[in-house]
């Protein structure tokens, strides 16, 4: 099951939904230099792809982390990348009043995990009509994202997908239950795995992510398998240098090789 996005390539192909890019917009070049690689490879593979980047980031863990360039300049590297490439785009919102601000300058809106159950910022965001995706809070469990559903509905939004971005396990670590696909699917809604932010290890004392970027492909495999309907990944050129989530964004270098394995694995799933 695809949602239904204006712009979305390729959704008779087969493939899974890939939302992907970086975690942050940190400058005017990178959101494009990301976009032109990850747009490319997935018209060879034929992948209905969706380009994400947070506009800014409100949840950080340090006050010294980078938030962005700023919010109105960043939404239009977004238009203006999104445009360029002829791909949707999707940017989290982080509270009521920055529904609309977003809704002008692309497809589709996010919210994030922490703020999954915050009733008047999933009204706000289903009023502008745009296809919205929910990530699931790392605190609830697959079975809770139902009330979410129920909101969305609630609200008017028929077009909106639940994101499953793994659960808290002890203080600094996070998993994935795979159950929860399935689970979360009974909604009637496409879900999407989170496949880089469920390998995060938040909480560091340092005031940094950490991360477990080796496990991507493991995580990717799997939730193919299972039969996930979507894909959430954030990537970099050299995430080493990246502003935000660094430590558990795949390298760009590496997502055709990744996304070729991930369409074989489908290929094969849709033959059963």
């Amino acid at each position: 099951m695809l949602p239904k996005i204006s712009k979305l390539k390729h959704t008779a192909s087969g493939n899974f939904l890939l939302l992907a890019g970086p975690c942050v917009v940190e400058d005017h070049e990178n959101p494009f230099v990301v976009c032109e690689h990850l747009a490319a490879i997935s018209e060879r593979l034929e992948i209905p792809f969706v380009f994400k980047a947070s506009y800014r980031k409100a949840n950080r863990s340090s006050i010294s982390s980078f938030t962005g360039i700023g919010d109105r300049e960043a939404l239009r590297v977004l238009r203006e990348v999104g445009e360029r490439y002829a791909v949707p785009v999707v940017t989290d919102i982080h509270t009521a009043a920055e529904a609309a601000l977003a809704a002008d300058y692309v497809d589709v809106l996010q919210i994030p995990a922490f703020l999954c159950r915050q009733t008047d910022l999933l009204e706000a965001a289903a009023a502008t009509g745009r296809t919205v995706n929910v990530k699931k809070g790392q605190f609830l469990s697959p079975e809770a994202m139902e009330q979410v559903a129920g909101k969305m509905r609630a609200f008017g939004c028929r077009d909106f997908m639940l994101t499953e971005r793994g659960t808290t396990f002890g203080y600094q670590d996070l998993v994935v239950d795979f159950r929860g696909i399935p689970t979360m699917q009974r909604n009637g809604v496409p879900v999407v795995v989170d496949i880089t932010h469920s390998l995060q290890q938040p909480n560091q004392a340092s005031g940094v992510t950490g991360g477990r970027p080796d496990m991507i492909e493991t995580i990717a495999r799997a939730a193919i398998a299972v039969g996930a309907d979507g894909l959430f990944m954030e990537t970099h050129p050299d995430p080493a240098r990246a502003k935000s989530d660094g430590a558990n964004m795949l390298r760009l270098d590496l997502s055709d090789a990744l996304l070729e394995h991930l369409v074989a694995i489908r290929q094969t799933i849709n033959r059963l």
